[in-house]
């Protein structure tokens, strides 16, 4: 669709981007779902500017116009916690218990990664994520650098911390302290960064107590794993008295902007504990793995809820999950939290599109800059095509996005007002080029003849 050469008013607007003619997701002022019809939305220097009709902008003049007919728009989503460059790892390590799947598959391989592996990995990463209709990512690995710029090059968004363990000496949390300074406010904004001890059992409670000043120093937040299963919490309890959770708040690391990757393994006791923490806490969920892993429970998001906690979609790595698919999550969790609760009124569709959207957003800190479209929000916008046999009819628009699109019904993707992706076809990333490259470093990559770990799990 091609506008005049001036709107009606004569002007010229080169720096706009109009999307016409879609359906789009909104929040009230409650951050209710709903949904406006043959809108627009207009995007001025990156940022939401209107959410109009349709019949508003006919005629406008653009830099760029799309076309939204049978489309529905949405803020991008959030993959709230993965390991980005794991993509390499992909069905590497299948069918074991997760202390065998660290031990004897994933902390052996990891101990050969280069910082041209972990690029690579990234990058195919950040292609399959684009091509999901991810904007933004929370990532947590070693090699961050290499991430940061493939973050910076793709357009995507990000918040990014440098792992580190005890095991590493005081020089693993230094590290990752100055990723996080010399990179936050990076790629105009689009990067935030925190810092990323790995977990209670393999971070000492000294590292998460210097951790805690440190986030506090620097006003900076924290992304660790905690409380993952069951097993840990049990094994946290014989061991020192304390659930995993209660660490955490022994050490200071709740007194801090904590987001917390799983918490399968929270129990009934740290529930006072997380409500004592007030408004710092964020937990996200990748229910997928959890059915892989064979874990007995999954993330209590209710109970979370009811605290007035936000819960996050995640995929967690590709090594564990095979797929950085947001859309599969935000099903999967829908789906498990009914069987979990035994109620199929919880998680309803639009409750599951809330935690995809606003409630990811918060649990990245970025609450207050997307997650919704709407003025004065960062246009991170992708647009689903509902049109295939697999979408129709419509009866029920939240239910068809959540338990009938998919992530290849992902049409546009569009970072900070710059769009990314364009009917299916990536604009930031070569693809073939990285899958060519990364094959040639895989042998060496996977070798785990050396005796090598970079880590034990031992929970």
């Amino acid at each position: 669709m091609t506008p005049t050469d001036v709107d009606g008013a004569g002007v010229q607007r080169p720096g706009e981007l109009v999307i016409s003619g879609c359906t789009v997701l909104v929040h009230d002022d409650q951050g209710a779902v709903g949904f406006e019809e043959d809108a627009a939305v207009v995007v001025r220097d990156g940022t939401v500017a209107e959410v109009t009709r349709a019949e508003a902008v006919a005629g406008r003049v653009a830099g760029e116009w799309i076309d939204g007919r049978g489309q529905v728009a949405l803020p991008g989503l959030i993959n709230c916690h993965t390991h980005a460059p794991m993509v390499a790892l992909r069905g590497l390590a299948e069918d074991l218990p997760v202390e065998e799947w660290f031990n004897d598959v994933v902390w052996p391989v990891e101990s050969n990664l280069s910082e041209k592996d972990v690029e690579l990995g990234a990058r195919l990463a950040c292609a399959e994520m684009i091509r999901g209709g991810v904007t933004c990512f929370a990532d947590h690995y070693f090699a961050m650098d290499a991430v940061a710029r493939v973050v910076a090059e793709c357009g995507m968004r990000a918040l990014l911390g440098e792992a580190f363990f005890s095991s590493q000496g005081p020089q693993g949390r230094e590290r990752s302290l100055e990723f996080a300074l010399r990179h936050h406010g990076g790629a105009g904004g689009r990067i935030t960064t925190c810092l990323a001890p790995h977990a209670p059992y393999t971070v000492d409670d000294g590292d998460l107590a210097a951790t805690a000043g440190l986030a506090r120093e620097h006003g900076l937040p924290v992304h660790l794993h905690a409380a993952e299963n069951r097993d840990q919490t049990e094994t946290s309890l014989a061991r020192h008295g304390v659930t995993p959770v209660e660490v955490l708040e022994r050490t200071g690391i709740l007194d801090t902007e904590v987001l917390i990757a799983h918490g399968t393994g929270i129990v009934e006791r740290d529930l006072p504990v997380l409500e004592r923490a007030g408004g710092r806490v964020a937990v996200a969920s990748a229910p997928r793995g959890y059915m892989k892993f064979a874990w007995p429970g999954t993330t209590p998001v209710r109970a979370l809820r009811e605290l007035g906690i936000p819960v996050g979609l995640a995929t967690d790595g590709a090594a564990s999950n095979n797929s950085l698919d947001v859309w599969e999550s935000m099903a999967l969790t829908s789906l498990v939290q009914k069987s979990a609760e035994g109620d199929p009124r919880w998680l309803t569709s639009r409750q599951a599109l809330h935690h995809a959207t606003l409630q990811s957003a918060e649990a990245v800190g970025l609450g207050d800059s997307i997650g919704s479209i709407a003025p004065g929000r960062r246009a991170d916008i992708v647009l689903v095509d509902l049109t295939g046999p697999h979408t129709q009819p419509v009866h029920d628009l939240a239910a068809t996005l959540v338990h009938s699109a998919r992530a290849s019904d992902v049409r546009t993707t569009i970072v900070d007002g710059r769009v990314l992706m364009r009917d299916r076809e990536l604009l930031t990333i070569d693809v073939p080029a990285v899958v060519r490259e990364l094959g040639e470093r895989l042998p060496a990559l996977v070798e785990r003849g050396h005796g090598r770990r970079i880590q034990d799990y031992d929970t």
